[in-house]
């Protein structure tokens, strides 16, 4: 007696891949097609994203639970009776019931995240572990057949829960149905699990801290967002005695703004110092990397802001996870994960010598590129009310939301136009909506996006010597990407140049000339 028909070979083949596989790519809705066939319901839409309904309300994913509850009985009951069975079919057997099992029990999962979001503590006793072991037991400790050990039900149990909280923090936090939001959830997921899920599951669940994740983007386009799912999302132990996870999964999040410290406050923060090490060190104190426990993650955001000399301490830090306070020699070591992110161009950077060569390139094994709202808005006209929408229901609530998007949406249209090009990305839409529901209208910075913007702002005389010069060399500069060239066009010292770039308009003008070309 075989213990697979043809099709039901080929149904598990596609359950392997969405057991093993990122949800956030078009492979999964092609997965659940394969295995629903005739019962597949189409929804429109080839990715998952937040407003095109929830993975608990999809019907797809309700038939998949039905057809796997009806199989995998049915396929133990044949292993059980003596059916023949290759390595590869009981592999493909057990991958079903690591996905009937997650599915199972999944409300658990949800209900301890849930928990987290009203504050409250994730590390107290969960009964359900009992009878996800015995289900596990169930489907898999048949005589004569190799399958996890009951020891590994804890690991099992607790992959489940990072892959519950990973699919939620992904799918709530990052919106959009264009390809670039996509493209991006699809990332962050990766970051989170690898693109290959059995082998995470195997081998790489307690090794990925040793891997950075680098976010890079403009100003406002969610890069603190991305680091928080990351960060929410590690793999906890679970203690099968205590019956209860070994951390909270809400207490590994530290953020740091480095541009907003200075050079020794920033050591401090991270490293800790001893008691007299520099003057106001009146009592020993832990940095972050210490603090941070091993499931957690500290986030250094605006990495291109760092001091060079600080960039060294930390190249140690990816190096050999070991580092010392400030004035003292102990060794010691950290033990969670690096996220690091920048708004700049790290590769002019390291040409201009701010930025070591060597810790960039521990840094950049992993890296998430998070896309402009033009890029959104140009892939999907429609991404424009979405995130309006989502916005305006986070602010207002259910009820008035629909008013204040056609509110918006109606001055966008008139004033700033459908070409306008949202130089603060995503941000610049959130206070777009809150100050029409303040004022009812929405004034952007004044920016000259181009040369044809100079005669006002001359006409006006409303900028300084200063603020025109700063400008103007940063206009130049954007348009002939040269220091050396841009001094001899204005007659000016290149180090005068330099000193007068302007970086956030810098990246308002470049934007705006790749949304128009």
């Amino acid at each position: 007696m075989a213990l697979f028909d043809r099709r039901e070979q080929d149904v598990l083949a596609a359950v392997t891949r969405l057991a093993n596989g990122n949800p956030f790519l078009e492979d999964r809705v092609a997965a659940e097609r394969e295995v629903l066939g005739d019962a597949f319901v189409g929804t429109g839409a080839a990715v998952w994203y937040a407003d095109a309904g929830s993975s608990a309300s999809s019907p797809n994913v309700q038939r998949l639970h039905e057809r796997f509850e009806e199989l995998a009985p049915q396929l133990r009951e044949r292993l059980e009776a003596g059916a023949d069975a290759t390595d590869a079919e009981l592999r493909l057997y057990q991958q079903l019931v690591f996905y009937l099992l997650y599915q199972r029990h999944e409300p658990a999962w949800q209900q301890l995240i849930e928990l987290g979001n009203a504050g409250r503590a994730t590390t107290g006793r969960v009964p359900a572990f009992r009878r996800f072991r015995e289900d596990l037991d169930h489907f898999l400790a048949l005589p004569g057949r190799v399958f996890p050990e009951p020891s590994e039900a804890p690991h099992l149990f607790a992959l489940g829960f990072q892959l519950r909280r990973a699919f939620h923090h992904i799918f709530r936090q990052i919106y959009g149905a264009s390809i670039p939001a996509a493209s991006l959830r699809a990332a962050v997921w990766e970051a989170i699990f690898t693109h290959d899920g059995a082998r995470y599951r195997r081998a790489l669940y307690g090794r990925l801290a040793d891997v950075p994740t680098l976010i890079t983007g403009e100003s406002g386009t969610g890069k603190e967002l991305v680091a928080q799912a990351i960060a929410l999302s590690r793999y906890i132990p679970f203690d099968a005695e205590g019956h209860r996870f070994t951390g909270d999964y809400r207490e590994g999040f530290v953020a740091l703004n480095l541009s907003a410290l200075s050079p020794t406050l920033i050591e401090s923060e991270l490293f800790g110092h001893r008691r007299g090490a520099f003057t106001g060190a009146v009592d020993d104190r832990r940095g972050w990397l210490e603090a941070c426990p091993r499931e957690g993650c500290v986030f250094l955001d605006e990495v291109g802001e760092l001091d060079p000399a600080i960039q060294v301490k930390l190249l140690r830090v990816l190096q050999s996870r070991t580092f010392q306070r400030i004035g003292e020699h102990k060794t010691r070591r950290f033990e969670g994960k690096i996220l690091a992110a920048t708004n700049r161009d790290l590769a002019v950077e390291m040409r201009a010598g701010r930025f070591r060569k060597d810790f960039f390139y521990r840094l950049c094994a992993d890296v998430i590129r998070t896309p402009t709202l033009r890029e959104q808005i140009a892939d999907r006209p429609d991404e424009l009310a979405d995130l309006t929408t989502a916005l305006a229901r986070r602010l207002v609530g259910d009820g008035e939301a629909e008013r204040l998007v056609a509110e918006t949406l109606a001055f966008v249209r008139d004033r700033l136009g459908s070409r306008y090009p949202w130089p603060g990305n995503v941000r610049e839409l959130e206070q777009c909506v809150r100050s029409v529901l303040v004022r009812g209208r929405y004034t952007p910075p004044e920016v000259p996006a181009s040369s044809d913007d100079w005669p006002t702002v001359f006409r006006d005389g409303s900028l300084s010597a200063d603020e025109l010069l700063r400008r103007y060399c940063t206009s130049v500069y954007a348009r002939v990407g040269s220091y050396e060239e841009t001094a001899r066009r204005l007659g000016l010292d290149r180090r005068t140049v330099k000193a007068r770039i302007d970086p956030e308009l810098l990246e308002t003008l470049r934007g705006s000339e790749s949304s128009s070309s």
